[in-house]
């Protein structure tokens, strides 16, 4: 992940920029921090100087916020049957399986549709405003609880999909996913270029005490959100990694023949004409076979090199594959969402340079030449108009 460089603002004391500079870790004459003087309070510094990968955490924001009002938006005919009081999983079932795991739901405390339709509409309103990022701070927290709540609700029904989505949904509580790409990041640019600051803003540009503390709380937010995208960097690494190391073990993947098993399966053929062609390639589902586990095991290590892009590549194939031949969409799209977190900020930055470019942008207030409705006839300098 890389970072991206965010300035503080000029709101504090001197006091306060010296305490700045000085917690951060003196370099040597090369300009560079040795290892063995990084200490702890070294290692605070260097976590809460500056975010790192905010267009990351953007768009894990975007992402999985699609991905679970997608999934609500699917299930809707089906809620009763899933969440509702024609679950087989009835709601004291539910709950004496909480009193064993220490979960909740609040889907459990009424069995009426009524009651399932307001919580679904409020879980729609709640994924549809964290995808456009209007206070995504609150938003996030409301939306992990959205997902932990439908998750317990029909915890047997779950794949390794909703299982993702449940920990980045919690993981994302703890980013500042606000700050780029959000209504969040729009309304602090239009505020920022609205004038002077107002009365209270210049009481706390003033007071000392309020400076220190404002310090503290940006530190706080900064080593709280680079914890946070270590720990989801982590968890996928984790994922990827042990999911490669178990496939090694199998005899069919050994062989090449496990994708021959796998596009065999009744219950992952949505399309049996698409599965029955790749299956007719032999060779190709060796190496597809091959592959899968390759790129698994190697995503860890090839993370600290040019070598992860064309991993993460050949991983958008594996998923698009995995949602086009297994019919697992929401599996792939929660994994895809995953892996663009290992993309640096400056991707993204030119990505949107790129969009920008292509999509033609009218200025405000500016409308487009009209043309005459009857064109000009040859030889005739002008119309006169007769009353």
């Amino acid at each position: 992940m890389a970072t991206d460089r965010t300035a503080l603002p000029a709101t504090g004391t001197a006091k306060a920029a010296a305490a700045a500079t000085d917690a951060a870790p003196r370099a040597d004459a090369a300009g560079t921090a040795p290892a063995s003087r990084l200490s702890a309070g070294g290692l605070i510094a260097l976590l809460s100087r500056r975010p790192i990968s905010l267009y990351a955490a953007s768009v894990l924001r975007i992402g999985y916020g699609l991905c679970y009002l997608a999934f609500l938006l699917r299930e809707l005919p089906h809620r009763d049957e899933i969440w509702g009081p024609d679950s087989p999983w009835t709601p004291a079932l539910a709950d004496e399986l909480f009193r064993q795991t220490g979960w909740f739901s609040p889907l459990t405390l009424s069995d009426s549709t009524v009651y399932l339709d307001v919580c679904y509409a409020i879980a729609l309103v709640v994924c549809a405003l964290l995808v456009l990022g209007w206070r995504s701070r609150a938003m996030s927290v409301l939306f992990a609880l959205v997902v932990v709540s439908f998750h317990a609700r029909a915890i047997f029904m779950t794949d390794g999909g909703d299982n993702l989505i449940l920990l980045m949904a919690l993981y994302l509580t703890c980013t500042a996913c606000g700050r780029r790409w959000s209504l969040d990041a729009r309304r602090t640019a239009r505020l920022a270029a609205g004038g002077g600051p107002g009365r209270w803003a210049m009481w706390r540009a003033s007071s000392d005490t309020w400076s220190q503390f404002d310090l503290a709380r940006r530190s706080l937010v900064t080593a709280l959100h680079n914890c946070a995208m270590f720990v989801i960097a982590a968890q996928v690494c984790l994922l990827y990694g042990s999911a490669g190391l178990y496939k090694v073990q199998g005899p069919s993947w050994q062989s090449g023949t496990a994708l021959h098993y796998v596009v065999n399966l009744d219950l992952f053929r949505p399309w049996p004409a698409l599965s029955a062609l790749a299956d007719s390639h032999p060779l190709f589902i060796a190496a597809a076979s091959y592959l899968t586990v390759l790129i698994q095991v190697a995503f860890p290590f090839a993370l600290f090199s040019r070598l992860k892009y064309v991993i993460l590549a050949m991983l958008l194939a594996m998923h698009l594959g995995i949602a086009a031949l297994m019919g697992l969409p929401l599996f792939s799209g929660a994994m895809i969402v995953a892996d663009a977190a290992f993309l640096p900020d400056r991707f993204y930055r030119s990505a949107a340079r790129l969009l920008r470019r292509a999509i033609p942008h009218r200025p405000a207030g500016a409308t487009a030449p009209r043309t005459p409705r009857v064109p000009p006839q040859p030889g005739t300098p002008g119309l006169t108009r007769h009353s």
